[in-house]
């Protein structure tokens, strides 16, 4: 029984970071075209992403002296290396705890 838990924690973590992943890809997307931030699925994204994003830009300041944003790239980088660790080790455990 803990062992399902598991499994599907590590399915939800893997959808959840996945979402969070394209939402960061569509922001940096939408960050070439200069969309209206009044529209309101502009205004979510910016919201959604911006504490991940601002947190990273505060940390590593890459882009400041070029102009640059690099924080999703390196967000995308995170959430690539969380979802192969969280996830591969969830369905690890969950395999020990079926056997």
């Amino acid at each position: 029984m803990i062992s399902d838990f598991l499994v599907i924690l590590a399915n939800i973590v893997s959808v959840v970071l996945t979402i969070y992943y394209w939402l960061i890809i569509i922001r940096a997307l939408l960050s070439w075209v200069n969309p209206d931030p009044y529209n309101p699925v502009v205004n979510f994204l910016y919201r959604v992403t911006e504490p991940v994003l601002g947190r990273l830009r505060s940390v590593i300041p890459l882009g400041a002296s070029s102009g640059i944003d690099l924080s999703p790239l390196i967000a995308v980088f995170v959430i690539y290396f969380f979802k192969s660790l969280i996830v591969k080790a969830l369905l690890m455990l969950a395999f020990k705890l079926s056997a």
